[in-house]
């Protein structure tokens, strides 16, 4: 089975089941504060899960590209990538864990569907911990399903609760169902969750029925949802009997290419993490609402996923300008379901030449630096370089830890790792709680300033058209309750009398006490009213469209205000490059 055969299957069966097909959202959060890249299918859908209605009703089914780098050192496994898509079938306050366990277990083993085998499948459910009790009511419909006690397993927080994502949000206990490989189990206590590989996790279906709050504790949602993910590479790859997700889609061209690149004779895994970075970098480029390389945000992730893609390819013993190369495979084969790429293509080579020169640029410098310390580094009896100073080498220049440790064999010295981990984790300590104060409110945030800002952001982005012309539009944006982040294409700063007469639009509209109004139509009856949206392939059969009298009438999500007025103020702060071509504005309302 292909990954699009599997596709296909699955959102047949859903459709099948009264679920209506939605498009996958941007990998780049659109006003969700709380994330750097959309990391699981549930975050698009955060403000529905709580209780807002979604056009297209209550049994939603898609398939949602996710990037997640958090375990980023796992890469080159045989199942972590970066670079990843997720299938979910979805209930917004309708059906829950009956019929979810129900169809997920129909989905497994009916004979026109996947066709497992029932006898090979576990199950595990939520045992309860602190004030949560454990999920009685799953555990009594897998039995009615069909699987016995003996197959299902219960187990705490750690392995079935999901979410939030954020430090706030929706959450819930989960059920995850394992299909047993055949190997032997790796001692007594080998269950499904263990990492031997003698259990595959298939699908997880979680019910969302909890509401994190900022003081940690857990409040009951106003409705009972469904939330399940059942990740596409992995399950394919499984079907296939194939050992490794590299040996699949797009991930198995782009390892016979490096193969025919290299001429190295024992590629290992370097080989695997450059296919997964370069997919990740190119998918990142090419997105609609894409970033480019940058030294904060995902401009920082996008340009570490490169550089270590490049260090691999160093590794490999290729020669330069494979980058492009092999994103060039990826926009060929994957550009066929994710048109984006093909769209964006010049952008993503561009991007691609320019970061790999500049890292070239940048091993120079961090050579420099070295030799400047080996004289000192030679006369240490112990012949140990430092951590700090490999650290130093890697925060400052820029230069990797692997490449200082391959110069120091090279002069018969070796460098201090765990001196180096633990200042390389005292670093991400400190950007940890820069991060916890930066990445707070987002989706799950609807409180009240929240919603004027998101209100704010359709005036602004009308008044930028109307002063700098109608070719800016919106690249992004980032709204917490303190401010909102307006990322739009422009290529000139704008000047004082442009800043003054945009903030004065927007006062304008929020003086004149406007009324917010929201209908639900089709994408071609929202494109003739004249509604701003230039994503039209990512819509669904239905969208909400809000209009803001003579001013603003956009496809968007929501949360809203009800008028204008209640804004009060709106004052630009801040105007400045966000990165080549794009403008990025910071405001407030009062």
């Amino acid at each position: 089975m292909t990954e699009r055969e599997l596709v296909d299957l699955y959102i047949k069966f859903f459709e099948g089941k009264g679920h209506k097909r939605i498009p996958g959202a941007s990998i780049i959060p659109e006003n969700d504060s709380t994330i750097l890249f959309t990391p699981a299918g549930m975050q698009p859908l955060v403000p529905y899960l709580l209780g807002e209605k979604h056009p297209q009703g209550k049994r939603l089914v898609d398939v949602q590209k996710c990037i997640r780098t958090g375990d980023i050192e796992e890469v080159g496994d045989a199942t972590h990538l970066t670079f990843f898509r997720m299938l979910g079938n979805w209930s917004l306050g309708g059906y829950f864990k009956k019929e979810a366990i129900q169809w997920s277990w129909e989905f497994l083993t009916g004979e026109e569907w996947l066709g497992f085998d029932p006898e090979r499948i576990s199950v595990t459910v939520f045992a309860g911990e602190g004030d949560i009790p454990p999920d009685r009511e799953a555990e009594a419909f897998w039995l009615e399903a069909g699987v016995p006690p003996e197959r299902i397993y219960s187990l705490g927080m750690k392995d079935n609760w999901w979410g939030p994502t954020g430090a706030t949000g929706p959450c819930g206990p989960d059920t995850e169902m394992f299909f047993d490989t055949g190997a032997e189990p790796c001692g007594e206590n080998c269950i499904p969750g263990c990492s031997c590989g003698k259990y595959f996790e298939v699908w997880n279906d979680v019910f969302m029925e909890y509401r994190k709050t900022e003081a940690a504790s857990f409040e009951p949602l106003s409705q009972k949802n469904v939330d399940t993910g059942m990740g596409v590479e992995r399950t394919v790859a499984m079907l296939g009997g194939h050992k490794t997700v590299y040996e699949i889609g797009v991930l198995k061209p782009l390892i016979a290419r490096i193969r025919e690149l290299t001429a190295s004779s024992d590629p290992g895994r370097s080989e695997k993490v450059l296919a997964d970075h370069i997919r990740s970098a190119t998918h990142i480029l090419g997105d609609d609402l894409g970033v480019v390389p940058s030294n904060v945000d995902q401009g920082y992730v996008l340009r570490r996923l490169i550089r270590l893609a490049i260090r691999h390819g160093m590794k490999l013993e290729i020669q330069d300008g494979f980058l492009t190369d092999l994103a060039s495979i990826v926009i060929e084969i994957e550009g066929e379901d994710y048109p984006e790429l093909k769209r964006n293509s010049s952008t993503i080579i561009d991007e691609l030449e320019r970061e790999e020169k500049l890292f070239g640029e940048t091993l120079v410098a961090g050579m420099k630096q070295f030799n400047k310390m080996l004289p000192n580094l030679l006369k240490n009896p112990q012949k140990i370089i430092a951590g700090r100073l490999a650290f130093k080498l890697y925060d400052t220049y820029g230069f990797p830890v692997e490449l200082t440790a391959d110069l120091a064999v090279e002069h018969g010295l070796t460098v201090d790792m765990d001196g180096y981990n633990k200042a390389f984790d005292k670093h991400r300590q400190l950007s940890k709680q820069g991060a916890d104060k930066k990445f707070k409110g987002g989706l799950a945030d609807n409180s009240e300033m929240v919603t004027k800002l998101h209100t704010a952001t359709h005036l602004l982005h009308a008044a930028l058209r109307k002063v700098l012309g109608e070719t800016v539009q919106q690249k992004g944006s980032n709204i917490t309750a303190e401010r909102l982040r307006f990322d739009f294409l422009f290529a000139e700063k704008m000047t004082q009398e442009q800043k003054d007469e945009v903030e004065a639009l927007v006062n304008s509209a929020i003086n004149d006490k406007i009324a917010v109004e929201m209908k639900e139509m089709s994408p071609d009856e929202a494109e003739k009213l004249g509604a701003l949206g230039f994503f039209k392939d990512k819509y669904g059969d239905v969208v909400k469209v809000y209009s803001i009298g003579e001013y603003s009438t956009e496809i968007c999500g929501g949360p809203h205000v009800g008028n204008t007025s209640e804004l009060v103020r709106f004052k630009l702060v801040s105007e400045k490059s966000s990165s080549r071509g794009v403008r990025r504005i910071k405001a407030v309302v009062e």
